[in-house]
């Protein structure tokens, strides 16, 4: 078989396929590096001088209290769920996920629809109880505020992460921590922490992407950042120029965040010496501790997502009569048309440089898949930077074909949908990419070179053999771009087409105009269809296992 692998033909349909996508997905970064070099324009040393260190300061303060609050959280319940026995452990083992359902920015806007002067609290508090508070208390819309916002809805990827790590560890570690004496919380902040540091530092690093590609919260707390920059760079001083180097600025950031998750990663993984290995046996809390327990999921659970749900279906109960109209059928069309038409995109490009990697083992093949997974770890508004360069450059050139064979020029690519779906493409390939590459790893590759064997090439070798077996991966991938790229607000707000609204746009267009009841419908649909989504994903792998 290694020797049927060693002279297989390098170059194929699949390594064709591979090259193109590697170089859709790296274009746009390099234009924007290329770009950061260009002569400065008098915009941008405005910028560097006066705004870029309150940029610096206020993403750097977000992203170090966000960790913290992410880790806190989701560490201790991912510790709660897997190690004790508890009233409602069962439901909050999934609910603690639905946190992610709920896009931030419109958490950010019911938070402070419920919060200001004519929101639930302040009104019952006035017209009940006769008390009337200070606003400053009730400011929702600071750094503080966006803190808070990103903390109890990008908590559950930290979560998810430490718990699914926790659930694989030998009972042995807990039980002879427990045999020497040692109380629950020192075995959880000298033990689970500890064995647990790479899955939390791979969490936390997915909660910091996240924060850095936002630019709904802070934009509608008013807090400048990196996001909020470009967009009024770009569209407020109209200089394109200026946006691209904040854009590349904010790159380096994120090459250095990344660098510094893999040397906090490096030589931290702990493996079993032993292959007697028993999952962890849930211990029983009982009397004030399992209430306790309970409690701690519930609040968590109301912030993340309870709370909000329930103030948007109130809202949504007011105006729905006002909003529902056959131009809001449309947001719901467009929405799922960009949704599936990407993540069919997205699911295709990952099959082919996965398979690629896969059958050809080499640095190439390696470099092809690290590429590939770029895209996510770039924000929004720096992909809408470079790939709207890059199109911009081919309506160029096609512009001059045009004029030689006697055509009107116009912007073709840099003004369609194209230029919208392969941005998502861009963003979210990794998602899908990373769900795709585990379902190859698992079926591994004798298979298919058994059926090359008999005769079959590699093409006809995945349709018979590997497609088959392929099938859950595929789903979960396509889901899981599906959900994110419905979720989309920077890239959609950037790039989409002129009269081109989608549910995430409409629901922030209503926000930021103070319609705020009128942006509830929008919103209530987004985590609706991402909920079922998240459910259909996680009963999809659950089968999964079972099969297995």
């Amino acid at each position: 078989m290694n020797q049927l692998r060693k002279w297989t033909p390098y170059f194929n349909i699949w390594t064709l396929l591979s090259v193109i996508i590697v170089l859709l997905v790296i274009a746009p970064n390099i234009s924007i590096f290329i770009s950061f070099f260009v002569e400065s324009s008098e915009n941008w040393a405005h910028v560097k001088e006066h705004i870029l260190p309150e940029l610096l300061k206020n993403t750097t303060l977000l992203i170090i209290f966000t960790s913290i609050g992410t880790i806190l959280i989701g560490t201790s319940l991912a510790w709660l769920i897997s190690a004790y026995q508890f009233p409602g452990k069962n439901f909050f083992k999934w609910a603690l996920i639905l946190p992610l359902a709920i896009p931030p920015y419109i958490a950010a806007y019911t938070y402070n629809g419920i919060l200001n002067y004519t929101g639930v609290i302040q009104t019952t508090l006035r017209n009940r109880f006769d008390i009337t508070v200070d606003q400053v208390y009730f400011d929702i819309m600071t750094l503080p505020g966006a803190t808070f916002i990103f903390i109890f809805f990008l908590f559950p990827y930290v979560y998810t992460v430490t718990r699914a790590y926790l659930a694989n560890q030998s009972a042995a570690l807990v039980e002879n921590a427990r045999l020497f004496g040692r109380s629950n919380l020192a075995i959880f902040f000298q033990i689970i922490l500890p064995i647990s540091r790479a899955a939390i530092v791979g969490g936390t690093s997915l909660v910091i992407l996240e924060v850095l590609n936002d630019y709904g919260v802070v934009q509608y707390f008013g807090v400048p950042t990196f996001s909020t920059a470009i967009f009024q760079t770009w569209f407020g001083m109209g200089d394109l120029a200026a946006a691209i180097k904040l854009a590349a600025t904010l790159m380096i950031i994120i090459f250095m965040i990344l660098f510094l998750e893999s040397f906090l990663r490096r030589r931290k993984n702990f493996s079993y010496t032993t292959t007697k290995i028993r999952p962890l046996k849930p211990l029983r809390l009982t009397k004030w501790r399992a209430w306790t327990a309970f409690s701690y999921c519930m609040i968590v659970f109301s912030l993340g997502f309870l709370i909000p749900f329930i103030q948007l279906v109130d809202w949504m109960l007011l105006t729905y009569d006002k909003i529902a109209d056959p131009v809001f059928l449309s947001l719901i069309k467009n929405s799922l048309f960009v949704a599936v038409i990407g993540s069919l995109m997205i699911v295709v490009f990952s099959i082919v440089v996965a398979n690629f990697a896969r059958i050809h083992r080499s640095i190439i093949s390696n470099a092809f898949a690290r590429v590939t997974i770029l895209g996510y770890s770039i924000p929004g508004a720096v992909i809408a930077v470079g790939i709207l360069t890059v199109f911009l450059e081919i309506d160029a050139l096609l512009g001059e074909i045009y004029n030689f064979i006697g055509i009107d020029s116009v912007l073709f690519l840099s003004t369609s949908l194209f230029m919208l779906i392969s941005a998502y493409v861009i963003r979210f390939l990794a998602v899908s990419y990373n769900s795709i590459e585990a379902g190859f790893e698992k079926i591994g590759t004798k298979y298919n070179e058994a059926s090359r064997m008999l005769g079959m090439n590699i093409t006809k070798s995945f349709w018979k053999v590997d497609f088959p077996m392929m099938k859950v991966p595929i789903l979960s991938g396509f889901i899981l771009a599906f959900v994110d790229i419905l979720k989309e607000l920077p890239l959609t707000l950037i790039l989409r087409p002129f009269n081109f609204d989608t549910l995430s746009t409409k629901a922030f267009q209503y926000a930021t105009d103070e319609q705020i009841h009128e942006a509830a419908l929008a919103s209530i649909l987004i985590i609706v269809i991402t909920a079922i989504a998240i459910l259909i994903f996680h009963l999809v792998l659950e089968s999964d296992e079972r099969r297995s």
